[in-house]
């Protein structure tokens, strides 16, 4: 989705979309101290989201992630692909759609009861983008947005050190801190970059930098030595990959 490209003290023309009123007048009453944007209309669904895109033109829009047939992730879609489009931030109750939406490059991820700080905080990425051009990442993850507390994290992949499979969910390990993020660890594998990531055990995804030798345990078994000290068995099906890493 493109950057918005409003002069830098114009406050941004904002669109609040949500199927529940009473949420719509909350947020109006947010956005009203936040100087920085300006409300210029709402919508109740996500076919009237669009029309009034097409018509208000805004710059911004504040969008809720679950309406009855036309869905956020559905309006976004339609959004990112044309060439005019605003920016971004999904507001919503629920967090397992956050791959989803920064698929759809949306500028933040708001959840539910919203505070006057926090939208404050992805007010302020989503004027961070004006004047910006969109850079081509390619098709490979370069950041994730993870569950903390009441919001979710923006962590760009070149801070994960492993990956961690757990269930239904992957731990993402960064430096000291982890986060759990709803997502296999088989589809996030295919999602990243293999030249910056190697997939060494059914449950284990490691940044290659990370990695500072293979140690031959015997009997056939193999680990991974990495810059921490610690170590992790190479599954015997990864084996050759791990071993192509080296040249062998």
């Amino acid at each position: 989705m493109p950057d918005i490209a409003p002069t830098p003290s114009a406050p941004l023309r904002t669109l609040i979309v949500d199927d529940e009123p009473l949420a719509i007048e909350r947020m109006q009453v947010i956005c009203r101290d936040i100087a920085s944007i300006e409300v210029t209309g709402t919508a109740l669904d996500g076919a009237a989201a669009l029309r009034q895109i097409g018509a208000l033109e805004p710059d911004l829009v504040l969008l809720d992630m679950t309406m009855p047939e036309l869905d956020g992730l559905a309006v976004a879609r339609t959004l990112s692909k044309s060439e005019n489009a605003p920016a971004v931030i999904f507001v919503t109750a629920h967090d397992n759609f956050a791959v989803e939406a920064f698929d759809l490059e949306a500028v933040d991820y708001v959840l539910k009861p919203v505070t006057p700080e926090r939208l404050e905080r992805a007010v302020a990425r989503a004027i961070a983008r004006r004047g910006g051009k969109p850079v081509d990442t390619g098709d490979w993850l370069t950041e994730f947005w993870v569950p903390y507390r009441s919001e979710l994290l923006r962590i760009a992949a070149a801070d994960i050190d492993r990956i961690d499979a757990e269930r239904d969910y992957v731990r993402l390990h960064v430096g000291e801190r982890s986060y759990l993020l709803l997502q296999t660890v088989s589809g996030l594998e295919a999602r990243l970059d293999p030249e910056r990531f190697i997939r060494l055990h059914r449950s284990t995804i490691l940044r290659r930098d990370r990695i500072t030798g293979l140690r031959h345990d015997g009997l056939g078994v193999w680990s991974a030595e990495l810059q921490d000290g610690s170590a992790v068995r190479i599954g015997r099906t990864y084996l050759p990959r791990a071993k192509a890493m080296a040249g062998r």
